[in-house]
């Protein structure tokens, strides 16, 4: 058996080759273009081997085949062309892959994403795990790129063009079944017998080539193919308004392999990678995808977290019942819900069985398995089984006299070293722990809405909250598969603070006259997954407007809403939850598209004219959160840029394009953002004035990394 660093090679006794992958040193296999030496090694050991009847990859790894190539190497490259030849080189070692004389079999277990599919795309068979971990995706495109060894060639030989567009352009990621069934692997079978069947699968000698399905074959053809593209074209540009340029250039590469052939694809699809890696928009998208993952390695602190066994939530809600969910579903956790009446347990308990039930019939998940989930989860009127959980989480309505009751309660009925987290989106945490026996076991953990899809998590520590707490609630957030940020405990936190007078803008907009539509379009054109004032009928009116008074109260005028939308609270407005807000919800089961309510216009008194470039709307919009973004960091309320562009993209969809607002303002320059607030200060009044420490960057040139921003003398012009 002779072993390289990454690849390791033995010849078993029935003639068959096993190459194992495992990084030494990483917990993923990731693909690095160091190891090209050593892979041409293996595969010229494979050729020389004429005895050789077959040959299977398999990872070393417990839970991943190959999660994907090192992105660090794109960092590396100073130039399109350097990125160009990091995919040449891929492809290369592909095409070696692919042109061996003996069958070639990818054995997969776990992650086999971006570069590993591709690999597993170059063997001539495939065959997965089972197992729950097993994801088979070429996500390439969310880090603003397309795959660039091969996958946009092989993968619609394989599944089929209309198959391959979809999975390439969204990044999905697919299941073991939904990966059979679309013939992107052979054959699935439990982890205990992996490599016996891929070794099986490669005795048997190569199979022919896959037949497509009729549809398929009709959309491989030049008019299939032609209605194909621009049905997909438009429906990408609808979806994408134009900001993510790597969407485009997939369509042209893959287009151009089934018109001009494999070879002028594998070309063009090195050529567009290099392209791709060094436009701003990949190198946002990589920035984020770099800090989420430095994020999932912090504890939040210095201190060791506790070891979380059991967790308790206080409150049967939706929050309640979403936080309950992602404990038990994703966490593993035993979780018992405790509530003033047993229809907020039932109702807690329904919102988990509908999740899972979702899942069994999609089948994702097996009935089985749904029901070991939801025997996790308990509930109870009292606090029986409340002694023995490290963490409760309190989600019940927002009153502070109520909050502390909670905590009270806690210490009393809960364990010593219990931790209590408040899911609060406004009150101070000082406050809530004010009353407090143990205050440095209290804490904020702030989750937004619907819990089992969003992904931020606030941690607020109040000043006296200890260490140890901070951590052990950021390992829960992170159990719970949410991206935890920890920020100061300050009224809005965060968030809801930045999140606050962009809104109140877009109000403003609309009580000038502009209508509901124009406002939400030219925020989602400028790249927010909605617009404001759907967000407002989302999050709920009543629930938004709570906000302002104390964000108001707190920071003065620069916070106030528009005096005229009281008038849309008086009228029983809460938006989607009461089927009344700014928009018209059908009855259940009708489908129409979304239309703003008029009677809106009536209550506040203004007839929609629609005045203002669209462009003029997004940049009021967007200015007064960057403004407000800029003073949480001056204030310490995120503990870095970093966090705040995770923050900002994670919890309220901030294009992630942009990277993030500290990275956007860096992009523009600090000079070009406080010239742009001036001058709508000037137009719109003082809200728009820049704080101190953007017109101190401005002056000295500075980025939010501290360093020297050469963009800011010209004014970055993108986006």
């Amino acid at each position: 058996m002779e072993q390289t660093s990454a690849f390791t090679l033995h010849v078993r006794l029935d003639n068959v080759a096993v190459v194992t992958i495992d990084v030494p040193g990483e917990k993923m296999n990731t693909l690095k273009a160091s190891f090209g030496p050593e892979v041409h090694a293996i595969i010229k050991q494979v050729r020389d081997n004429h005895s050789l009847q077959g040959l299977v990859f398999i990872s070393g790894k417990p839970d991943n085949f190959v999660a994907g190539a090192d992105i660090n190497m794109i960092a590396g490259c100073q130039s399109a062309a350097e990125a160009q030849s990091l995919a040449q080189q891929g492809q290369q070692i592909m095409a070696e892959i692919a042109a061996l004389p003996i069958p070639v079999v990818a054995a997969i277990h776990g992650a086999c994403l971006g570069g590993g599919l591709e690999l597993a795309l170059a063997c001539h068979a495939r065959i997965c795990t089972d197992d729950e971990k097993t994801k088979l995706g070429l996500p390439e495109v969310q880090l603003g790129l397309l795959p660039g060894s091969g996958g946009t060639q092989r993968l619609p030989r394989l599944v089929g063009v209309s198959n391959a567009l979809d999975m390439i352009l969204t990044g999905k990621q697919l299941r073991p079944r939904q990966a059979l069934k679309l013939g992107l692997v052979d054959d699935v079978v439990p982890q205990s017998i992996l490599l016996n069947a891929a070794v099986e699968l490669a005795l048997k000698g190569r199979k022919p080539s896959r037949v497509l399905p009729v549809r398929e074959r009709i959309l491989a053809g030049p008019l299939g193919r032609s209605l194909l593209f621009n049905l997909v074209g438009k429906k990408t540009e609808q979806k994408t308004k134009g900001n993510y340029p790597a969407t485009r250039r997939i369509l042209d590469v893959i287009k151009t392999g089934l018109e001009q052939g494999s070879h002028s694809g594998y070309e063009a699809e090195a050529k567009a990678f290099g392209e791709l890696a060094m436009t701003p928009q990949s190198a946002a998208l990589r920035s984020i995808f770099f800090a989420s993952t430095e994020l999932k390695k912090e504890h939040g602190g210095d201190a060791e977290p506790r070891p979380i066994h059991a967790v308790g939530v206080l409150g049967g809600g939706l929050m309640g019942g979403g936080i309950a969910y992602v404990t038990a579903s994703k966490g593993h956790l035993p979780v018992r819900i405790k509530d003033i009446s047993n229809d907020g347990i039932n109702h807690a308990l329904k919102y988990s069985w509908d999740l899972l039930d979702k899942k069994v019939r999609r089948r994702h998940m097996k009935a089985a398995e749904r029901q070991r989930e939801m025997a996790r989860i308990s509930g109870g009127t009292d606090y029986h089984g409340f002694s023995h959980r490290e963490i409760v989480v309190e989600a019940v309505f927002e009153d502070l006299a109520l909050k502390q009751k909670m905590v009270a309660e806690i210490e009393r009925y809960a364990a010593a070293h219990t931790i209590f987290a408040s899911n609060t989106s406004s009150l101070p945490i000082a406050d809530i722990a004010a009353n407090a026996a143990r205050p440095e076991q209290v804490i904020g953990l702030h989750y937004f809405s619907p819990v089992d899809k969003m992904p931020l998590v606030e941690v607020i520590p109040h000043a006296g909250t200890s260490a140890e707490t901070i951590s052990t609630t950021v390992a829960l957030a992170k159990k719970q598969g949410k991206t935890p940020i920890v920020v100061g405990d300050s009224a809005g936190f965060y968030v809801n603070r930045i999140l606050a007078p962009y809104i109140n803008e877009a109000m403003r907009c609309l009580v000038e006259g502009e209508p509901i539509e124009k406002i939400d379009e030219a925020l989602v054109k400028y790249g927010f997954p909605v617009g404001p004032i759907q967000l407002l009928d989302e999050v709920g009116i009543d629930v938004g407007t709570k906000i302002s008074p104390i964000l108001q109260n707190a920071y003065g005028d620069r916070f106030a809403a528009p005096p005229a939308i009281d008038a849309i609270l008086k009228d029983d407005r809460k938006g989607r939850k009461n089927g009344r807000g700014f928009y018209l919800y059908p009855a259940k089961g009708r489908k129409s598209k979304k239309q703003a309510d008029p009677a809106i216009y009536k209550l506040l008194g203004v007839t929609p004219k629609g005045q203002l470039d669209p462009q003029v709307i997004a940049e009021r919009c967007v200015l007064m959160m960057l403004n407000e973004a800029a003073r949480c960091l001056d204030e310490v309320v995120v503990r870095s840029a970093r966090d705040g562009d995770i923050g900002a993209v994670f919890g309220i969809g901030f294009p992630p394009f942009l990277g993030g607002p500290f990275r956007y303002m860096d992009s523009r320059g600090a000079g070009d953002i406080v010239a742009r607030l001036e001058r709508l200060a000037g137009q719109y009044g003082e809200r728009f004035t820049p704080c101190d420490r953007l017109r101190q960057m401005a002056e000295n040139n500075l980025t939010f990394s501290g360093t020297v921003n050469p963009a800011a003398e010209v004014g970055v012009k993108e986006a």
